[in-house]
């Protein structure tokens, strides 16, 4: 008995389960195919491959993702990164940074004067040309990109020129790292070197003629913070070319505090910045008074961004390949219905305007015909009746067709012909 309970049991739980399939099968002898079908089926498959390939490669390409608060790093130092060539001899002229708080900068040996070259060798020109190339297709506030092509054998950096070149240096090269206060400031270069007094510091440019000023330089990097992979900043590579000789140069930059998180969750600090160039000529009897000379005026921004790259959520995935393939398979299915319906629509309107073959009626039936009724052989009397009743000339005779003439006009011969159902024949 326990085991007639159990069997009974699990019969009654498996019937259970069938009421609540929600996939019913469609036995095969019921399903019809198609060669429309089948041509639809081959589009749908490969049309959902190349969106499923398309959406793993957007799986696994990095997302970046941006994220804005306020920046409360007061007591923090900014470092200010610079590499800056000058078309002017190293005694000529003085660099300087000067903030909001009236303090000056003592550089010490972080900021070095050397005597370089203006002119470029045929590898440099190079390497800056493809340099200010990518660097034009990432012009922007949002600085942070990767060079692809800076990644394995190309430098990411100016390369330096070979030795034993005899040409006598036109240039001074200005380049380190050293660090401000953070508040807004003015890192200037200007023509003579620098001296202190109450109301801060003057340049002695008296001492150098003015036939030899000429401001025309090339920053090759120009950045705040610590170095970041792919950080491409806005001055960088930029080159400005002057015959004039008291030129100034003005460059006004929004520095904004960024920190970076990479891949393996490493958090790098940096800065960000936008930058407004203005140039003018110095020319006291037209009006435009000031120093000549290079000056980037500097100001802190106080929101800060945070970068952080990562991949994409595996169950995002998934979902978004569940939606692509059963929304393709709905669509099509939708789809080749609507254009099965319109298809039938318009072979049903064909086939009605089609002429149809009006039946023949007893009045248009030629005379020493016979009539042979669906009810069976009427007799040379009822004929002549019908014939000649005035009733059945308003009414609807009946439909008749005409057999074989060589069918054999003997009913009796014939047994179909005796058959209640059969149709109506005119011979």
């Amino acid at each position: 008995m326990r085991r007639l309970n159990a069997v009974r049991n699990r019969k009654q739980t498996l019937k259970v389960l069938k009421e609540l399939d929600a996939f019913p099968k469609v036995p095969e002898n019921y399903q019809q195919t198609s060669a429309s079908g089948g041509s639809v089926s081959i589009i749908i498959f490969v049309f959902i491959g190349i969106l499923v390939m398309s959406e793993f490669w957007y799986y696994r390409a990095v997302e970046t993702k941006y994220d804005y608060e306020v920046d409360t790093d007061t007591e923090s130092k900014l470092q200010i990164n610079v590499d800056l060539t000058v078309a002017m001899q190293c005694g000529d002229i003085g660099a300087d940074v000067l903030d909001l708080s009236g303090s000056k900068l003592e550089f010490g040996d972080d900021l070095k004067l050397e005597p370089s070259h203006f002119e470029l060798t045929r590898e440099q020109a190079s390497w800056l040309g493809m340099f200010r190339q990518m660097h034009a297709f990432m012009e922007g506030y949002r600085a942070l990109k990767v060079l692809e092509q800076f990644k394995s054998d190309l430098p990411t950096y100016m390369p330096k020129r070979s030795q034993g070149e005899d040409k006598p240096f036109d240039a001074c090269r200005i380049h380190g790292s050293f660090k401000v206060n953070k508040v807004a400031g003015n890192f200037h270069v200007t023509a003579g070197k620098s001296i202190h007094h109450p109301r801060g510091h003057a340049h002695l440019s008296v001492l150098v003629p003015v036939e030899t000023f000429n401001y025309s330089h090339r920053i090759d990097v120009l950045s705040f913070g610590p170095w970041a992979p792919g950080y491409i900043n806005p001055l960088d590579g930029d080159i400005a070319i002057t015959d004039k000789n008291l030129q100034m140069y003005q460059y006004y930059i929004k520095i904004v505090p960024t920190t970076i998180k990479s891949l393996n969750g490493k958090e790098t600090k940096t800065n960000q910045y936008s930058v407004t160039q203005r140039i003018r000529e110095i020319n006291h009897e037209s009006g435009s008074h000031g120093i000549s000379g290079i000056f980037f005026k500097y100001d802190m921004s106080s929101i800060m961004v945070r970068v952080e790259s990562r991949h994409r959520s595996f169950w995002g995935f998934l979902v978004r390949l569940c939606g692509i393939v059963g929304g393709i398979f709905a669509t099509s299915g939708m789809l080749h219905s609507f254009i099965g319906f319109l298809f039938d629509v318009i072979t049903c309107k064909l086939q009605w305007n089609k002429k149809e073959a009006k039946p023949l009626t007893m009045s248009e039936v030629p005379p020493g015909t016979s009539v042979i009724q669906q009810n069976g052989f009427p007799t040379a009397e009822q004929f002549e009746n019908l014939q000649g009743s005035e009733g059945t000339k308003n009414a609807q005779s009946p439909a008749v067709t005409f057999s074989n003439p060589n069918v054999d006009d003997n009913p009796q011969t014939s047994s179909p012909l005796h058959d209640n159902n059969s149709s109506a024949v005119i011979t």
